[in-house]
């Protein structure tokens, strides 16, 4: 169960789907989640692909260009503001433990890690500051970012645009089914983060065993 200020704050997003100027949230929502903002911007795409599903690649490509957009501010971050920006924002975020996996991951994997993991639930703020901080290549990370954020955003508004009724339909029958399978794809994209290595064993282990990061 959320603790009463995060699911204050998930309820004052998801308002903003019903709001006049719902596409310039949509955009705030995914600029700010993609370098600090707690909340994944999805529920809110998906609410109004519902509403207009004849928008819903519309609001799709938006989701993308504004998340990709973040993606650089969060970049910006790691690279210039870690010290004091970063690592407190982590903290916060309850990721400070998870930077030295990701790093060592990053490092190994280079933009394999941004595609796979940035096309799952895995927080994408982490790999943003992450990357930055190890002064990961910046066109390459853009790219990869642009790919990821596409796949997963593009994927939503495809499947609104064409099933858009059947779709909420299958949502209000089946909402607990959908609901566990979504906290089955989020465990899922953990997973896929620290699996994908396949045999590649010595480096999982070293980036699961990771605890600091020295700077580029």
């Amino acid at each position: 169960m959320l603790m009463k200020p995060l699911r204050g704050l998930y309820d004052w997003t998801m308002d903003k789907a019903a709001h006049p100027h719902a596409q310039g949230w949509l955009a705030f929502f995914c600029f700010i989640e993609a370098s600090f903002f707690p909340i994944p911007p999805h529920p809110l795409l998906g609410l109004m692909c519902l509403a207009e599903p004849q928008k819903a690649i519309r609001f799709a490509i938006i989701a993308t260009l504004a998340s990709v957009a973040g993606a650089v501010l969060g970049y910006a971050i790691g690279w210039g503001l870690y010290d004091t920006v970063g690592e407190p924002l982590l903290g916060l975020l309850g990721l400070r433990e998870s930077f030295p996996v990701a790093a060592c991951y990053l490092r190994e994997y280079d933009i394999e890690a941004i595609l796979i993991a940035g096309a799952t639930p895995v927080p994408f703020k982490l790999l943003t500051i992450t990357a930055g901080f190890i002064e990961m290549a910046f066109v390459p990370f853009v790219l990869a970012s642009l790919a990821a954020r596409a796949l997963i955003f593009m994927t939503v508004g495809i499947l609104f645009r064409v099933f858009g009724a059947p779709i909420k339909r299958m949502i209000d029958k089946y909402l607990g089914t959908v609901t566990t399978l979504f906290i089955v794809l989020v465990v899922g994209g953990f997973i896929v983060l620290t699996q994908f290595s396949g045999s590649d064993e010595e480096v999982k282990d070293k980036c699961e065993a990771a605890t600091t990061v020295k700077p580029a």
